[in-house]
């Protein structure tokens, strides 16, 4: 049995070594016919609001230092992944990572479109719980505002679009095939929202970890394929317009039986920073 692992794409220098400690066991071969795990490729012109945080010094130039996404809630105010702020990804504390930015409006990792914003602060939420990723956000706060036209609105208690069986699309440049092939276009997969039973059967407890309702949900199709993977931690679940999730954790990537989890945006607006 896999232990479930945090998304994000672990290649700063110091983890490498440490690579065998992660409980980040290979995925399975995808099927050749897969549309995992990014299923299309989308343009940021039509999704503003998604972006990538970046640390060169961390992750080097390949893909412009992309570790982790994001989702901008506020023209100063970017929603990610608790975890894609801790040393288990970053390799140092964030204090130490001078460069940290967040790249808003390119499509391509490999060009210098768009913009590049340096970050002024950032917020880990104190209920944050690493070993369940129970509360898994973070604010981050740019040093320069975006045009209105990039901020998604959140949903919150009670919306219509938590039901299960609604449509959604979860982005990010993560792996696309489950086998470290890495995206350097933007993609977006469509999935659908589980009941929270289903949820809670495919993570019961225990080595694939536990599904907690009221800070998470899941989603993905009943046949597995369509999900969000490694590199795409702190990246948008969006429904109807709308915020819903923040892709979080899971097990494998795009396998029938496994959903993805992600953070429940409805229950960490309670605690989260105002947008600003």
């Amino acid at each position: 049995m896999r232990r479930p692992f945090a998304r994000t794409l672990f290649r700063a220098p110091a983890l490498l070594a440490a690579a065998a400690l992660l409980p980040l066991a290979a995925p399975a071969p995808s099927a050749a016919d897969s549309v995992v795990i990014g299923g299309r490729p989308v343009r940021v012109a039509d999704s503003p609001w998604v972006v990538a945080l970046s640390s060169r010094d961390r992750f080097g130039g390949t893909r412009s230092g992309q570790f982790c996404g994001g989702v901008v809630v506020g023209r100063s105010t970017v929603m990610t992944a608790a975890h894609c702020l801790g040393p288990e990804v970053l390799g140092a504390t964030r204090r130490a990572v001078a460069d940290l930015k967040v790249i808003a409006g390119r499509d391509d990792l490999r060009t210098r479109s768009g913009a590049e914003i340096p970050v002024r602060r950032t917020w880990v939420n104190p209920d944050y719980d690493p070993e369940t990723n129970s509360g898994d956000v973070a604010i981050v706060t740019l040093d320069a505002p975006l045009p209105e036209g990039y901020v998604i609105p959140m949903a919150g208690v009670g919306d219509s679009v938590y039901a299960a069986g609604t449509g959604a699309a979860v982005y990010g440049w993560g792996d696309t095939t489950g086998a470290g092939d890495y995206a350097t276009m933007l993609r977006a997969a469509d999935v659908q929202v589980f009941r929270g039973s289903v949820c809670k059967a495919a993570y019961p407890g225990g080595p694939e970890g536990a599904f907690l309702a009221r800070t998470m949900l899941c989603a993905g199709m009943p046949q597995g394929r369509r999900d969000a993977c490694q590199g795409d931690s702190g990246g948008p679940l969006v429904a109807r317009g709308r915020l819903i999730g923040l892709v979080s954790w899971g097990n494998g990537c795009g396998r029938p039986g496994s959903p993805g989890v992600y953070t429940r945006v409805s229950e960490v607006m309670r605690v989260m920073p105002k947008p600003v």
